[in-house]
C-alpha cells in the first residue's frame, strides 16, 4: 500500500511592514508677522543676543578677577548680575527660534554682531573702578541695541519681543545706574 503523500508545511514569509508614509512637514510659520518682518526682528535680536552675551562674559570675568577693598561687595554684585544675564540669554535665543530663525551661538558670530568692543584682559592689579566703568558702558550698549530692536518689533506689532526687550531694558538701565553710582 502506498503511503499517502504529505504536503510540506507552508512556511509563512516574514511580513514586511507597509512603507512608512512620509512624515508631514511642519506648516509655515503664521503668527501674524510677515516673514520679512520676522527676519528683521530676528536679525536685531541676534545683535542684542551678541551684546548681551559679551556683557555676560565681561561681568563673569570681573566677578572672577576682582581684588582689593571692594572685593566682597563687587564679587557678590557681579555674581548676581551675571547669573540673571545668563538666564536672559536663553530667553532671547528662544525668541529668535520662535520667530523661525537660528540663534547665533559661537564666539565668532557674537564678535561679528556685538557693538561692545572686545577689550584686552585686565592685569592682576586691575582697579575695580575700571571694571565698573566697563560694565556701565557695556550695560548702556545693551540698552541702545535693545531700543533699536524694540522699534523694529513695535513696527511689526510683535508684542512678545517688545515685552522681552522692555524687561531687559529695565534690568540693564538699573545695572548701569547702580554701577555708575559706585563711581560718583
Amino acid at each position: 500500500m502506498a503511503k499517502p503523500k504529505t504536503k510540506p508545511a507552508k512556511t509563512k514569509a516574514p511580513s514586511v511592514p507597509a512603507p512608512l508614509a512620509a512624515a508631514p512637514s511642519a506648516p509655515n510659520i503664521d503668527i501674524g508677522i510677515s516673514g520679512g518682518e520676522r527676519k528683521k526682528i530676528a536679525d536685531g535680536l541676534s545683535r542684542f543676543l551678541a551684546d548681551s552675551y559679551t556683557l555676560y562674559l565681561k561681568t563673569h570675568n570681573f566677578h572672577w578677577n576682582i581684588t582689593g577693598a571692594m572685593f566682597n561687595s563687587l564679587h557678590t554684585m557681579f555674581e548676581t548680575q551675571y547669573t540673571e544675564q545668563w538666564t536672559a540669554l536663553d530667553e532671547i535665543a528662544e525668541r529668535i527660534r520662535a520667530l523661525g530663525f537660528n540663534a547665533p551661538g559661537s564666539y565668532r558670530e557674537f564678535v561679528s554682531l556685538t557693538s561692545i568692543p572686545e577689550e584686552p584682559g585686565l592685569s592682576d592689579s586691575a582697579d575695580w573702578r575700571e571694571m565698573v566703568r566697563q560694565l556701565v558702558i557695556g550695560n548702556e550698549a545693551v540698552c541702545r541695541t535693545a531700543r533699536k530692536v524694540l522699534d523694529i518689533a513695535d513696527d511689526a506689532d510683535d508684542a512678545p519681543t517688545e515685552d522681552l526687550l522692555t524687561q531687559r531694558l529695565q534690568t540693564h538701565e538699573k545695572y548701569a545706574w547702580m554701577l555708575r553710582s559706585l563711581l560718583q
